[in-house]
């Protein structure tokens, strides 16, 4: 009878999956998502229509340049494969990734509320912020799949269709296959923590609304007015604190030697921004019933 009594509050315990069984199938829900893989496939499309468009103006006879500025990146992929990669995360970087993060978002959290599942996990035996952490995770993993495809789609089409002899810098020097692929491996990680910071805000307005359209259209929304923040001189005090202004440190990999500076700079603000986004998703999900 003691024995019995003292099993008896163990049994009533509920019992918790496994972390990994929860991120597995969570991975394994948002990659079966029709629109995911669309949208992966879509933006993965980008780097061949550079190349093709390259090989174009190759044949046309426009030569390599050695100016700076995105152009530069234009003019030094031909006969530059390597540069495909990089060009190709640095024009998508600036709108359609973020809008990938923020559908991720949107279907992590208002999509599941809209549908009425969000309620059966709420009131499941499992925390809040356990919660939070397996969606947040769908988000990162589809963002960093979506980037690596896209660059090793790009790498395979420079490869091919624009050709390479080695990574020729904005320095002016030629870089082994080696250090280009480092340098392309610092580039998809980079791009993939920034996008993350923006998701981290698209969750948290999802965990505010019932409507998926809510949160693109507030993700949009917010993209086009740091854009308009960063060409207002009056409003250059403001522009340090503005996460898109770092994005153009993108192109610091292609230089030997790489300058760091703002890399790191703008990584710590993408850090900044991923922590205040998950705070805010937190304390909705935390006073939110089931």
């Amino acid at each position: 009878m003691t024995a019995a009594v003292l099993d008896r509050p163990a049994m009533d315990r509920p019992l918790r999956a496994p972390l990994t069984r929860l991120l597995a199938s969570e991975l394994r829900w948002i990659l079966r998502r029709p629109r995911t893989i669309i949208a992966i496939v879509l933006l993965s499309l980008v780097p061949v229509l550079i190349g093709v468009g390259t090989v174009i103006a190759g044949n046309a006879g426009v030569g390599p340049g050695t100016a700076n500025g995105p152009n530069s990146l234009f003019t030094n992929l031909i006969g530059n494969g390597f540069v495909l990669p990089i060009l190709s995360l640095t024009l998508l970087l600036a709108m359609l990734l973020p809008l990938l993060g923020a559908m991720s978002a949107a279907d992590a959290l208002a999509g599941e509320s809209n549908h009425g599942t969000l309620r059966g996990l709420l009131v499941a035996p499992v925390s809040r912020a356990r919660l939070l952490g397996v969606k947040a995770f769908g988000v990162a993993a589809v963002v960093f799949i979506a980037t690596v495809a896209i660059a090793l789609v790009g790498l395979i089409t420079g490869v091919v269709l624009v050709g390479t002899d080695g990574l020729i810098t904005l320095s002016g020097n030629t870089l082994s296959f080696g250090d280009a692929l480092g340098r392309i491996g610092i580039a998809i990680l980079w791009v993939s923590f920034q996008v993350w910071a923006v998701s981290a805000i698209a969750l948290a307005v999802s965990a505010f609304t019932e409507h998926p359209l809510v949160v693109m259209a507030a993700t949009l929304a917010g993209a086009l007015v740091f854009a308009i923040l960063t060409v207002i001189p009056q409003l250059d005090w403001i522009q340090p604190y503005l996460l898109t202004t770092g994005w153009t440190s993108l192109t610091d990999v292609l230089r030997d030697p790489m300058p760091w500076d703002g890399l790191i700079d703008s990584t710590l603000k993408a850090a900044c921004y991923l922590v205040i986004g998950l705070s805010a998703a937190y304390a909705r999900l935390a006073g939110k019933d089931g």
